[in-house]
């Protein structure tokens, strides 16, 4: 075939510690290579990358775009959709665009930004089947997902009865039978404590869940020790009790603290990091400071943040109890559902409005606070909760207020009149390098998942790249790459959607005590509406896979 050379162009690559120099890039068979040798090397195609700014491709490590829950959102949002969608021409498939575009279009979506890799954030096992079919039609992105394990009943019986070896063998079956990639934890307790039809909200971290006699601050305590004991390329990722609430920070906190000392990654923290009581919606402020202070002395915990963007958006969520705090709060429409003893999802259509809304301006710079308050920005991710905060083709304009602190105080000033004094973004004057971006948006949500291949442009990596045009304005220069590169593929070139390829799904596989398969099968056969021997999916359906090893 020959190679790919992208010569000359101005490269930050940080994991390599290169920030902003001339570089030329040699890539054969998807993966970068060393510059060829040979007399006469054959060059498939060489493109002169003069003056352009050159990354790795982008990694979404905290987004929703497969499974059920997605499938409802699109269901129960037809108004969102752009009118205009993506047309059929050669080589592509047509696609809806907008807020939550169809399976082929979230994979345009992403591309056309520059991201080669992203991962689902909450998928039961019961619906890994069809998470792995919408991923399955999803083009252009490598991907993988993230299992729900924070409300499994199964788990928290062995949580209590302290059986450990039990519980790394659940964890290392059900992750292994339907070839996901992590653990996820998402409100641990408080779904279920919700599902038995209290309807309770709020749920204190020391608070046994009825049934069960396990606390949340016990299912994250334990299930971190367990991905530590599996080795797991990626630390427990966890969605904190009492999303949205004011006061909630004590909750994060306290979570923070209850991993005693093992890795941790906090999803969304933006929504996790407000002062306040939860009895009074007007006391509602921004706790970032205290909390970004904690994370940055600990360094066993990473985060993404979150945040959020005027207009409307969709919450796809696997807290429940959040959608329909939500819905009584907002009196939108809202979708709930139950996944049998594992888990349960809301959705529920809403808008942001921080020019009017306080609680809005207030969320919009409490994620902005993250960011700017990270001490080491290798343990940040940005992070829209895609499409929860504002759809990702919304990151360019966040790029944009983190750059240039001109830009950001100028938004703030448009947004709601008294945001100052429930947050100290205005006091916040740092502004991040080009090489930083590249940081929270590849080199680090890579190294948080692991994957050792991506987020950086050294020799072996993943031919991934994104190569975009200089413009002091970050919101245009980071909407519209002019080239991207996806395992040595050109699928974006001067700026538009080129030809369809597919990526390759990312898994782990633990090893796994055997000899507590016979427990795991007869709880599983007595309790769940599926049989054990028909849980697994057979990995011959799901493309092209790569196993990240555990070590």
């Amino acid at each position: 075939m020959g190679y790919l050379v992208l010569e000359n162009g101005t490269v930050h690559d940080p994991q390599n510690g290169i920030d902003g120099e001339v570089r030329t890039l040699w890539i054969e068979n998807g993966k970068v290579v060393p510059p060829s040798t040979e007399d006469n090397p054959v060059i498939a195609r060489r493109i002169d990358c003069r003056g352009y700014v050159v990354m790795p491709g982008g990694v979404d490590m905290h987004c929703h775009i497969a499974g059920p829950k997605v499938n409802i959102g699109r269901q129960m949002t037809p108004e969102y959709r752009r009118d205009e969608g993506i047309p059929r021409s050669e080589g592509r498939r047509s696609a809806s665009g907008g807020l939550l575009p169809s399976c082929v279009g979230t994979g345009y979506m992403f591309a056309g930004l520059g991201y080669t890799t992203a991962m689902d954030a909450a998928i039961p096992g019961l619906h890994a089947r069809h998470a792995h079919e919408d991923l399955l039609d999803t083009p252009l992105l490598d991907k993988g997902f993230y299992l729900l394990f924070g409300n499994n009943q199964f788990v928290m019986d062995r949580i209590r009865e302290e059986r450990h070896d039990c519980l790394d063998a659940y964890l290392a079956w059900s992750l292994g039978s339907t070839s996901a990639y992590g653990v996820k934890v998402v409100n641990p307790g408080g779904v279920e404590n919700w599902k038995q039809v209290s309807r309770k909200t709020v749920q204190q971290l020391e608070e046994p869940v009825p049934g069960f006699g396990v606390s949340p601050r016990s299912i994250v305590r334990n299930l971190a020790a367990s991905v530590d004991r599996l080795k797991l390329p990626h630390s427990i990722h966890i969605h904190c009790n009492n999303l949205g609430v004011p006061g909630n920070s004590e909750t994060t906190l306290h979570t923070m603290q209850a991993l005693e000392g093992h890795r941790g990654h906090f999803a969304h923290t933006q929504f996790h990091s407000y002062a306040g009581d939860e009895n009074d919606p007007a006391s509602f402020r921004s706790a970032v400071p205290r909390l970004a202070e904690y994370v940055n002395s600990n360094p066993n915990i990473t985060i993404d943040v979150g945040h959020v963007n005027p207009g409307k958006t969709l919450g796809i969520t696997g807290d429940a109890p959040f959608g329909y705090f939500l819905s009584k709060l907002t009196g939108n429409r809202w979708y709930a559902a139950d996944s049998e003893l594992e888990a349960s999802c809301g959705v529920i259509p809403m808008e942001f409005q921080p020019q009017k809304v306080l609680v809005h301006a207030i969320q919009w710079a409490a994620a902005l606070e993250w960011y700017l308050l990270m001490e080491d920005p290798w343990r940040v991710a940005m992070s829209s909760d895609h499409p929860n905060g504002g759809a990702i083709f919304r990151y360019p304009e966040v790029i944009h207020l983190l750059m240039d602190s001109a830009f950001r105080s100028e938004a703030i000033a448009r947004m709601h009149k008294t945001l100052g004094d429930r947050t100290i973004l205005g006091d916040l004057d740092r502004e991040y390098s080009m090489n930083e971006i590249a940081i929270i948006t590849r080199a680090a949500p890579a190294k948080m998942l692991g994957l050792k291949h991506k987020g950086h442009l050294g020799i072996g990596a993943d031919a991934d790249v994104t190569i975009y045009t200089p413009n002091l304005n970050r919101t245009e220069m980071f909407q519209r790459p002019r080239y991207v590169v996806q395992a040595g593929r050109v699928i974006v070139e001067d700026g538009e959607l080129g030809g369809e390829v597919f990526g390759k799904l990312f898994t782990v596989d633990p090893s796994l005590d055997d000899g507590q398969l016979p427990v795991i099968q007869k709880w599983f056969d007595d309790a769940h509406t599926i049989r054990f021997r028909n849980f697994a999916i057979d990995r011959q359906h799901l493309g092209e896979v790569e196993t990240v090893a555990t070590s």
